[in-house]
């Protein structure tokens, strides 16, 4: 009966599970990712000739409109990221409540991948995600505004490392999937109210970014108290190889956000067309 009752206290209660949640076979998922992962270098290629490309190709054409397309596309997103925050994050916070922030970092536990079907599916569906969000700059490219390096550098990156972390299950994803579905929530939803011509606040785009440099810092410290554990022989179920190049990417993400931020929010600019929005499309 005790045992009965720590295994309880170890997962979510979550107040309702899906079937498809329940169906959901991890551990199948992980083997086939760990086959195919490379597979998303394919997807990176396609992707730089399909932006580069359509960039030379529209150069002499006129811009695509899109605009009921794009706000379509995201709201879907945005759903999306919804859904995805609203079954990944109570968990963290499960975690963090019951157990502190080094069980959050280095332990799987009963209440995270492959053990608990609803972390499961939702870190699959995310890794997944990757893919068609490639789609975001397509977009930029048909109706021609301006793709910064930090845009596609951070769908490429991202996109790589996503899948070749599911392939090993990684626990400090349990910190960087919750953020991510987190902020693309806000995002998107800001994206498409912007597609429908809504006059957004200033102040809304100005969070977002804020909150995109908050994930960086944090996945920066989630990485290096992995890498402490590890380094003083402490148990942490991530590879030493994953921390490295996860804190690498992090940290680059947040210098060029903090570029990204200073340029578009701090630095004064003589005139600006009111075409011209501060916000680029980025994650």
């Amino acid at each position: 009966m005790a045992s009965m009752d720590m295994l309880s206290m170890s997962v979510p209660n979550y107040t309702y599970l899906f079937k498809f949640e329940e169906d959901f076979a991890a551990v199948e998922r992980q083997q086939w990712m760990q086959q195919n992962w490379h597979t998303s270098f394919y997807y990176i290629g396609v992707y730089m000739v399909l932006i580069f490309g359509g960039q030379r190709y529209m150069a002499t054409r006129e811009r695509f409109e899109l605009r009921n397309v794009l706000a379509l596309w995201n709201f879907f997103l945005a759903v999306f990221s919804i859904v995805g925050a609203m079954r990944t994050v109570p968990e963290l916070l499960f975690v963090l409540k019951n157990f502190g922030f080094h069980h959050s970092c280095c332990i799987a536990g009963h209440s995270y991948v492959p053990n608990s079907p609803v972390s499961g599916l939702w870190s699959y569906l995310f890794t997944m995600s990757k893919v068609p969000e490639l789609m975001d700059t397509v977009f930029i490219v048909l109706r021609k505004q301006p793709l910064i390096f930090l845009h596609w550098y951070h769908h490429i990156t991202v996109l790589i490392f996503t899948w070749f972390s599911f392939s090993d299950f990684i626990v400090t994803g349990r910190w960087f999937i919750s953020m991510n579905y987190s902020v693309h929530a806000m995002m998107y939803s800001y994206y498409a109210f912007k597609a429908l011509r809504y006059r957004v606040p200033r102040w809304i785009s100005v969070a977002i970014t804020s909150s995109q440099l908050a994930q960086m810092i944090v996945g920066c410290l989630v990485n290096l108290w992995a890498y402490h554990v590890k380094s003083n022989g402490g148990e942490c179920e991530v590879s030493v190889l994953n921390i490295k190049l996860s804190l690498i990417m992090y940290f680059s993400y947040f210098v060029l956000f903090a570029h990204f931020f200073n340029k578009s929010y701090l630095t004064k600019k003589p005139a600006r067309s009111a075409s011209t929005g501060n916000m680029k499309k980025i994650e």
